[in-house]
């Protein structure tokens, strides 16, 4: 994802600099596709560039903020990784303390090579967010601002990489279920006459709500047979139990989507109030 974002920017005449040291040779055979120019070490990077994009591993996010940091870098720095908005903001404390201006942002879609279009979406300073907008301007990177403040960026990332790396799991778990069972062709035939995304049908999440008291029970015996056809049974044990923290909700037809979500923040461990506990 880098080196294919890295290469759209210097597409637009901008000069897009990296640094070799430590990295393995498929690296360096990247970035010089990219048409990458090489520093000599990430101080000399640093004083020559006036925008870091940083994407990395999550688990290292904090790292390169703190190597930027000890160099005193002055310019924008765009923390562009998959980490929650608090992780987002310390690196922000962290690097605004020299930076002229820190940006959330978020890539979401493939690398933007081969045919393929990516979004990179910013929160933060508006000049920051204007720079960033033009690095990319006519390339295979569109950028879109969702506003000012830090931690926007990256709440849109975590929120949909949620859904869509967990329903992953969940199909494939679905799957080797049905496999299992010799039915995943009439698996397939039954899920192939749907179109569309549940993520977009919020309405419906007040439905589910109201029927939380009979799908919980039913995602135990789902996880049951999961167990006994030797796949893991934990991811839908904890849908389960989430699903039972609307069980006053039972038959609810007047529930709205923010009642039901209100139930959710207000009930169990993260809440204020009561955990709702399993039928026993």
């Amino acid at each position: 994802m880098g080196a294919a974002v890295a290469a759209c920017a210097a597409s637009t005449g901008t000069r897009v600099l990296w640094c070799p040291a430590g990295r393995s040779e498929a690296t360096v055979r990247r970035a010089a596709e990219a048409g990458l120019e090489p520093a000599a070490d990430l101080g000399g990077l640093l004083e020559r560039a006036e925008v870091v994009l940083s994407l990395c591993p999550p688990a290292a996010a904090e790292d390169v903020a703190r190597e930027v940091a000890e160099f005193g870098f002055t310019g924008v720095y765009v923390e562009g990784n998959a980490i929650s908005p608090d992780r987002v903001c310390r690196i922000g404390d962290l690097v605004g303390r020299s930076a002229r201006a820190v940006l959330d942002g978020s890539v979401i879609g493939s690398p933007p090579a081969g045919g393929k279009r990516t979004r990179l979406f910013l929160s933060g300073p508006s000049d920051a967010t204007a720079l960033l907008t033009a690095m990319f301007g006519g390339t295979a990177v569109s950028t879109a601002v969702l506003g000012g403040e830090i931690g926007q960026a990256s709440a849109l990332k975590v929120s949909y990489s949620a859904y869509q790396k967990a329903s992953r799991v969940l199909a494939a778990l679905s799957y080797g279920l049905a496999q299992h069972h010799g039915v995943d062709q009439a698996l397939l035939d039954v899920a192939s006459k749907r179109s569309g995304s549940y993520l977009v049908e919020t309405d419906y999440i007040a439905k589910t709500a109201s029927r939380a008291w009979r799908w919980a029970p039913e995602l135990e015996e789902a996880a049951d047979t999961l167990r006994a056809a030797g796949l893991p049974d934990e991811t839908l044990r904890a849908v389960a139990g989430t699903l039972r923290r609307w069980a006053d909700a039972k038959d609810d037809g007047a529930l709205s989507v923010e009642g039901s979500l209100e139930m959710l923040r207000s009930s169990g461990p993260y809440g204020k109030g009561k955990s709702v506990r399993p039928p026993t």
